[in-house]
């Protein structure tokens, strides 16, 4: 059954007086609630704080939590968008509207004005002041709270700094340099405006963190797939060691996608979910139902979400950009690297007569979908197909490119043919890769099981890749791009450089 999202008057306070202002880091104002009172609320009853931490799940998803009024301004999933522009997997093919288009020509990304450069950074640090709201409730980030629900609500609220902070990490530096400084850090609600810390500083706060929250949600039962619960720390944890890279960390990320993958509960999406096979009720990506997600949201008429959304942005059968002209679609290239036998294939409109050539209409699609009269456009208006944010594909993946990396192919190859037996007929052929070779095949196989959810880019760079856009982009057409360019991250904003006497402007790190 659907839940609909509700934020208690507690909440709301918290949130508004944590994200409300263009100045986000402003100190809480207390003319409601001090602290300490909220603090002394929380040890004995959890739901002082329970709906503060509903309120950081629904900036994930909400409209303009990125303190504009664009319409590419809508929560985790459109800078899963904005990444995979940046990654070139996902090609502009006709641009109406010109939402995206500075992004993808790189002009957005090199002048630190630009609004794109903002919304990230803002959203991010929203979630992680909200954040600090709650774990400052709970009595702080030294404190273990002695009821049961409050330690999982201290395990949530520290998941979800640290998932701020690492998209921080990926989006506004060009590459892991324990040494650069990049980000102010922020464990306190009270604190003002801090300078930039070292790499290995923020990567240290994230695995702290996660690690805290692995332990506090171990026996967490969750009652809905928005909630952070041990499996989704564990992935972030992993992710946060595989882009750190190094012997040691790879061998940890190993270890925590094998548990997931071992211990999750969670299955591979099979072909019939990952395609249409002629039955829009079955997969699709629109439904938090399905067994293969570990972290998705539950979206209800009641959230009120429409053409300004994911679905709106990238589904050519919701009334939205996708539909109406700002086209969205596979990288030529990559396409023509996955073999016809492999059901992914069928993901995207084979037509290049068609302006639709090559965009995800059988991949994401919404029930209401209708390949009779294809009524793009017309298969929903009002948004109430979920997102996705987190799939154990990803687990088998991440696990074979880390076991790859740290030595042990055995186990790499085991992953890799664990998903790819679900998707081509016939998986003997990576029982011969080795080395490089090895390699290069997971990170092709990431590129394509996760092509439009925003993984491409963290991929990119965990493996150091250079990007040559095929022939359906609007601009840089054939063109090296390497990872680290600083095109490729955002720039830190104006707001920041006004409001923050310790940040100027500078090159990218």
């Amino acid at each position: 059954m659907k839940k609909i999202y509700i934020i208690s008057f507690l909440s709301l306070f918290l949130l508004i007086v944590t994200g409300c202002k263009k100045d986000f880091l402003d100190v809480q104002p207390t003319q409601f609630l001090t602290q300490e009172q909220v603090t002394e609320a929380a040890k004995n009853n959890p739901d002082v704080v329970a709906g503060s931490m509903s309120g950081i799940y629904t900036l994930m998803f909400q409209d303009y939590t990125g303190g504009s009024d664009g319409h590419d301004d809508f929560g985790q999933k459109g800078y899963d968008i904005f990444s995979d522009f940046l990654s070139g997997d996902l090609a502009l093919t006709q641009s109406s509207y010109n939402w995206y288009r500075r992004t993808t020509e790189f002009t957005a990304t090199q002048d630190y004005t630009n609004i794109v450069n903002y919304i990230p950074w803002r959203y991010y640090y929203r979630i992680i002041r909200s954040a600090n709201t709650v774990i400052a409730s709970l009595g702080g980030n030294d404190v273990v709270p002695e009821l049961k629900a409050n330690q999982y609500i201290m395990g949530q609220a520290k998941a979800m700094r640290a998932y701020a902070y690492f998209y921080l990490t990926q989006f506004y530096a060009t590459s892991y340099d324990a040494t650069a400084e990049i980000l102010p850090i922020y464990t306190d609600p009270a604190q003002q405006n801090q300078p930039k810390s070292t790499t290995q500083d923020v990567f240290n706060l994230m695995i702290n963190d996660l690690t805290q929250a692995d332990s506090l949600l171990g026996d967490f039962q969750r009652t809905a797939k928005h909630q952070v619960n041990k499996y989704v720390a564990e992935g972030l944890l992993a992710y946060v060691y595989a882009a750190m890279g190094g012997q040691d960390n790879w061998v940890k990320a190993k270890n925590l996608t094998a548990d997931i993958i071992q211990n999750g509960g969670f299955t591979i999406m099979d072909s019939t979910e990952v395609v249409y096979r002629g039955n829009p009720d079955v997969g699709g990506f629109n439904s938090v139902s399905t067994p293969g997600w570990m972290w998705g949201v539950d979206l209800t008429l009641a959230n009120g979400l429409d053409l300004v959304s994911w679905w709106g942005q990238m589904d050519a059968w919701t009334y939205s950009y996708q539909w109406a002209g700002d086209r969205k679609a596979l990288d030529a290239g990559l396409y023509s690297e996955i073999p016809a036998d492999d059901v992914r294939k069928g993901q995207f409109y084979p037509y290049s007569s068609s302006s639709y050539y090559l965009t995800p209409i059988f991949k994401f699609y919404p029930p209401t979908m209708n390949t009779q009269t294809w009524n793009f456009g017309k298969g929903q208006r009002e948004v109430t197909t979920d997102y996705v944010y987190m799939r154990v594909a990803e687990m088998y993946l991440l696990n074979a490119e880390t076991a790859a990396k740290s030595g042990d192919e055995a186990t790499a190859r085991t992953s890799l043919k664990d998903l790819m037996k679900l998707r081509v007929p016939n998986v003997s052929y990576i029982d011969n890769l080795t080395g490089q070779a090895l390699l290069d095949e997971i990170y092709l196989q990431t590129r394509i099981e996760l092509w439009g959810e925003g993984k491409s880019y963290l991929a990119m760079k965990r493996d150091k890749a250079t990007i040559v856009r095929g022939s359906n982009h609007l601009s840089y057409v054939g063109v090296p791009i390497p990872y680290n360019d600083p095109r490729l991250t955002f720039s830190i904003p104006q707001a920041e450089i006004l409001n923050n006497p310790f940040i100027s402007q500078g090159n990218k790190n």
